[in-house]
């Protein structure tokens, strides 16, 4: 089920008034009701693969149980490992055997042999990537005993298929998430307020940003050969505002539908593009997978420790990983590499942490040298997406070629005035309220009739100016 339809309209309203006004006395109950909505809300998409999220459920809430159970070492890494092989084994069969099929015949094509084959017709399930992470946490938590293994198989069933979160994020792990399914939960007025602001500061950036962005993405990227240089750097920045909008919005949505719940979900950006440097984006963008990775990744083979040697590899792999993750497709590797590349130097110069507080934090407007950080900072990381949006690695390359060496300016490409006023609108609010947890978090005016105003044109500009055309599905929902 998609947030930007119908279905979804009637959906959460439904869901909501049950939730408090019908089962909202007994705590397993509302457990229970969420269970079934998210069902539900992810067999809405297909019914098929309920099986598969249910499979890993059982599996890892089995796991846990008997590694809190055992004393022996052994027994609890064997345990560990079936939790990390099942949930791995299904992410690896459903998202990458066709990939590594193909890349295996490619090897042996390039030494001359020829193979014939023939794949398989694979339905990626949606947000595979996500839940299944989610899973795994609780398995590592419980391993390591940061947490204890929950008996109650109904809140960890609820706690894996959350549906505002289930099929693109934020990645929540089992220490933030499942102990709230422990507690009453009452109506809070305010939090559902904000909950309410957060929702349509969502769907703005979803169906006004980047939906309008990427009717012209897709043009420009599909005909890129017909494009001066000038038109493809404006295709690539108008896809780094959509992945943006479209990402970032989704969390917005999810954070902000958790709140009508009772819930709270960790923040999964901070105004990315506000970054002084490469490391400060990478701790503001798609924050729960990026601590994911750091955490049971990039920690356990050594982090920061030892020689720069060491922690250049480390860098590399989590970069590459990360670039995996999100497809089975050689661009995405190309593009985690790019970035690992631009994180180098400040490895190097031991720079990666300098800006950890928020851009121009007591001032209104940027120093020049913060303004030329940010904007160089945001030039490199549209490079780094034009591997992200490109069909493949040497697509990219004539793209970046084409954008780099030819200058022209004459185009057939007709770009509405309105699109570059929302973009300049959109960064103001955002920056405005960069100090937030979202742009809409805290009031912009010191008038709180200016603010309810404010709302007001944000939700008649996402009426009027939204793209609801159905091709455009959330881009993180392939992942």
């Amino acid at each position: 089920m998609l947030f930007n339809s119908i279905d979804f309209a009637i959906f959460l309203p439904v869901a909501f008034i049950l939730y408090w006004f019908v089962f909202g006395k007994n705590l397993r109950v509302q457990n229970a009701f969420i269970l079934f909505v998210s069902y539900i809300f992810y067999g809405w998409w297909d019914w098929k693969f309920l099986s598969l999220i249910a499979f890993s459920t059982i599996v890892d809430f089995v796991v846990g149980l008997n590694i809190g159970k055992s004393d022996s070492i052994a027994k609890r890494k064997v345990l560990l490992w079936i939790s990390i092989l099942v949930n791995l084994g299904f992410l690896g069969f459903f998202k990458y055997y066709n990939f590594f099929l193909d890349s295996f015949v490619d090897a042996f094509n390039l030494f001359g042999q020829s193979i014939s084959y023939s794949g398989l017709n694979i339905v990626l399930p949606v947000g595979i990537s996500f839940y299944t992470f989610q899973t795994m946490s609780y398995s590592i938590d419980v391993y390591r005993k940061k947490l204890e293994p929950t008996k109650d198989f109904v809140a960890f069933g609820a706690y894996v298929s959350f549906f505002p979160q289930l099929v693109a994020g934020p990645i929540e792990r089992a220490v933030n998430l499942l102990p709230q399914f422990s507690k009453k939960r009452e109506f809070d007025y305010e939090i559902a307020v904000k909950g309410l602001k957060q929702i349509v500061w969502g769907f703005f950036k979803k169906v006004v940003i980047a939906d309008n962005c990427a009717y012209y993405v897709n043009d420009i990227f599909q005909n890129y050969d017909s494009y001066g240089g000038l038109i493809l750097l404006l295709g690539a920045v108008l896809f780094a505002f959509q992945i943006y909008g479209d990402f970032s919005g989704y969390s917005d949505i999810a954070i902000g539908v958790s709140r009508l719940f009772g819930f709270d979900l960790m923040k999964n950006f901070a105004f990315p593009y506000f970054s002084r440097d490469i490391a400060e984006f990478w701790r503001r963008w798609h924050i729960s997978l990026s601590t994911w990775f750091r955490d049971y990744l990039y920690i356990p083979i050594g982090g920061s420790k030892g020689g720069m040697a060491m922690k250049v590899r480390n860098t590399f792999v989590i970069f590459l990983v990360s670039g995996f993750w999100h497809g089975a497709n050689w661009t995405f590797v190309a593009w985690g590499a790019i970035n690992a590349l631009y994180f180098l130097p400040l490895l190097l110069l031991k720079k990666n942490r300098s800006n950890l507080e928020v851009v121009a934090e007591n001032s209104t407007l940027p120093t020049l040298k913060e303004f030329a950080s940010v904007l160089i900072t945001f030039f490199l990381t549209c490079v780094a997406w034009v591997f992200f949006r490109a069909e493949s690695v040497s697509k990219a390359l004539s793209y970046l070629k084409q954008m780099f060496t030819d200058f022209s300016i004459s185009s057939n490409l007709e770009i509405p005035a309105f699109i570059f006023i929302i973009l300049a609108l959109f960064i103001i609010v955002e920056w405005t309220g960069r100090r937030g947890a979202f742009a809409l978090d805290k009031p912009l005016f010191n008038v709180s009739g200016l603010d309810k105003a404010f709302y007001l044109i944000v939700c008649v500009s996402t009426y009027l100016f939204a793209n609801f055309d159905s091709k455009y599905e959330f881009i993180y929902f392939q992942f």
